[in-house]
């Protein structure tokens, strides 16, 4: 896959563990990209290869840099990098936008709701961006979870896009570690309650608006139930997906293999350990294979079947672009012996 360098020209702490890098705007040829996407970072630390994707927290034809969100992660090899290395100044290898966490090009919805807990409000503040900029005529409700006040990234940047458009714009954030103030009425005390947020709201509103996740698999669980028992359309419920959701029972049957893995002209000879993808025990060997979101969304570490059978696991977005003989090698585990796989 293609790739570019973009140079850092701003960096933003949004709270004590999250930073946004603003990236300058290629001279020439302009990154086209929508909101709701995301950039893939490539770094070399420590003489390895490590390829993350942070979704864009700037909106196409709003901000004028192209900005992503890093929040640090315990032990996070990337993000840690990010927060405390990556200076103004810096180039960093990129590979094109991708993702379809985006708003449908056709859309006459008049209503939208954007579900977010912790770093999952990256891609709904590139969407409400957008929306609040280039669509006046639909509402937007973002719903909002955080620890306590001092977490909320975007924190002032949101309450400014509430004031310049009080009429479009409902905002409602729900804290799980404070004592709520009776004079702030869209200060929620606990967890994100879409019971609370949905219920004065009419029926024909609700059952015709759209919705956008992205948090993790409790808040996507509890925000689907809520809709489904107000007979919201499932095609009008979009999430994001940050990591593979692997069930145990999916792994009855798999036991550890070894594999022939032909990359470049080379052949390697893999031990899939029970529960490892053959992409991380690829990226384990050192081998720089080509991948991306890690969660089966993209088709970076597409491969061929070569021989043998596997099992692809973890997948919440049904891929229907992919022939009999293909894999995605960051969800694929082989099923039987003499597996043989090229990419």
């Amino acid at each position: 896959m293609q790739t570019y360098t973009l140079k850092v020209v701003e960096i933003r702490q949004e709270t004590a563990d999250t930073v946004t890098l603003c990236f300058k705007q290629p001279a020439l040829k302009k990154v086209k990209y929508q909101a709701g996407q995301y950039l893939t970072l490539i770094f070399r630390i420590n003489g390895r290869r490590y390829i993350r994707p942070y979704s864009f927290s700037s909106a196409p034809n709003v901000d004028t840099t192209l900005d992503v969100t890093v929040k640090r992660v315990p032990n996070g090899i990337v993000s840690n990098h990010v927060n405390d290395i990556i200076k103004i100044g810096d180039s960093i290898e990129v590979m094109p936008p991708m993702g379809d966490f985006v708003l449908p090009e056709e859309n006459n919805c008049q209503t939208v709701f954007l579900w977010g807990a912790g770093s999952g409000i990256t891609p709904l503040f590139s969407i409400a961006k957008k929306l609040l900029n280039n669509h006046p005529e639909v509402k937007v409700n973002l719903i909002y979870g955080n620890r306590r006040k001092d977490t909320v990234i975007f924190s002032e940047a949101i309450d400014q896009l509430a004031l310049k458009h009080p009429k479009q714009l409902k905002v409602w954030h729900f804290h799980t570690e404070v004592v709520i103030d009776e004079r702030l009425p869209d200060l929620v005390q606990g967890r994100i309650d879409a019971g609370k947020v949905l219920g004065n709201l009419p029926e024909e509103e609700i059952q015709q608006s759209l919705h956008y996740i992205c948090g993790p698999i409790g808040l996507k669980n509890s925000v689907k139930g809520a809709l489904d028992s107000r007979n919201v359309p499932p095609c009008h419920v979009f999430s994001e997906d940050f990591e593979l959701v692997k069930n145990p029972v999916d792994f009855e049957g798999i036991q550890t293999e070894t594999i022939q893995l032909n990359f470049k002209g080379n052949n390697y000879s893999l031990e899939i350990v029970k529960g490892k993808s053959i992409l991380e025990v690829g990226l384990d060997a050192n081998i720089e294979l080509p991948y991306s979101c890690q969660t089966g969304s993209c088709s970076s570490c597409k491969a061929r079947i070569i021989n043998g059978q596997v099992r692809m696991i973890g997948l919440t977005k049904q891929r229907d672009d992919l022939l009999e003989n293909e894999c995605l090698l960051c969800c694929t585990y082989p099923i039987t012996e003499k597996v043989i796989i090229e990419i």
